[in-house]
């Protein structure tokens, strides 16, 4: 038996990178998994290769959430997990930045975790309960330069702790991953100047790969994590200890 097995899960932003790590490994654990982006393309192929069903999906848009939410609840009579893992990176600061690349790093990291959670969770206690993962960031924990990206994964881990407090009477646990250097486009779009800097200051030495932050999102999806809510789980190698 899988950790997963027949639990109906919903990853966000799983086109590819971490958010489709955390898919094949759902798969590979037994759960139906609907993979959810806008890069539609990718994310279909990324579907495809492990079987699983596509859906576009802009996070910040209220209806999008609505339709998504229907259609797997008609197809498959049942939504147990979420993972809010969809998000952009700016690098602006607060002398640098403009208020139209803020809003749009709040709408999509910020809102767009505010706007699923609301959404799954009637479909959760119907259900008989649930789990939501949001995947904030060491971002969420501490402060550097990138202001908007700061402020949108603070916002995660502070929401995360409020629904954790109003859901759990309905038997659905949310919990936060906070993510430091991860191979991804996210890090590799940083320069290997500043991916270099960024790991000389991780006392393990290195950067994770997606399925270390997978392990980590597998276990708060399931029955293993079962007495586990408005927990932070960080994934750094120590970069913020």
């Amino acid at each position: 038996m899988g950790q997963l097995d027949d639990r109906v899960i919903l990853i966000t932003g799983a086109a590819k990178g971490q958010g489709a790590a955390e898919a094949r490994m759902a798969v590979d654990r037994g759960a139906v998994v609907v993979l959810a982006d806008v890069d539609d393309e990718t994310g279909r192929a990324t579907a495809a290769d492990m079987g699983s069903t596509y859906v576009h999906l802009d996070v910040s848009s209220s209806s999008d959430w609505r339709a998504v939410v229907d259609s797997i609840v008609e197809r498959h009579g049942r939504l147990d997990g979420l993972v809010n893992n969809a998000g952009i990176f700016s690098p602006e600061g607060l002398l640098d930045g403009s208020e139209d690349t803020f809003r749009r790093v709040i709408d999509v990291n910020q809102v767009g975790v505010f706007l699923g959670m609301q959404a799954v969770t009637p479909a959760m206690i119907d259900s008989g309960g649930g789990s939501i993962v949001n995947i904030s960031s060491v971002a969420g924990k501490r402060g550097h330069r990138s202001v908007a990206y700061v402020a949108s994964k603070w916002a995660v881990t502070g929401m995360t702790k409020s629904a954790a407090r109003q859901l759990a009477k309905h038997g659905v646990r949310v919990n936060s991953v906070h993510p430091g250097a991860i191979e991804t486009d996210m890090l590799n779009d940083l320069g290997q100047t500043t991916v270099d800097r960024l790991l000389d200051q991780v006392p393990m030495g290195r950067s994770a790969t997606a399925d270390e932050v997978a392990s980590t999102v597998m276990f708060l999806l399931s029955d293993d994590a079962s007495y586990v809510t408005g927990a932070e789980l960080v994934v750094d190698g120590g970069l913020i200890v």
